[in-house]
């Protein structure tokens, strides 16, 4: 490792629409999974990750340590969304080793 820049982060805040929770709603009498639910968590976690790579770039990383999620409920079916981690800027790895870029 050559630099350590700090911390970084993308936020990212969302809600479902009232159609999607009327859906989500009707799921919950027959129990199991709620895949409007689960596909908005997906799609909030890639943007906030998505951010969190544009702020280490913009900085000047090129890689990001110990990257983690974090929730808080914002308001009734608002909720936002945060990716964190250590933006670092490290050389090439030697031999079988490889790093994975940031894009």
């Amino acid at each position: 490792m050559e630099k350590v820049l700090g911390m970084v982060y993308g936020i990212t805040v969302r809600s479902r629409g009232i159609g999607g929770n009327l859906v989500a709603g009707l799921r919950t009498i027959a129990g199991g999974e709620i895949k409007e639910y689960t596909q908005l968590a997906q799609l909030a976690r890639q943007e906030a990750l998505d951010r969190l790579s544009q702020h280490a770039t913009s900085i000047g990383a090129n890689a990001v340590l110990s990257v983690m999620f974090d929730s808080t409920e914002m308001a009734t079916n608002m909720e936002e969304i945060i990716a964190f981690g250590t933006a670092v800027v490290i050389s090439p790895a030697s031999g079988d080793q490889q790093l994975v870029k940031l894009s």
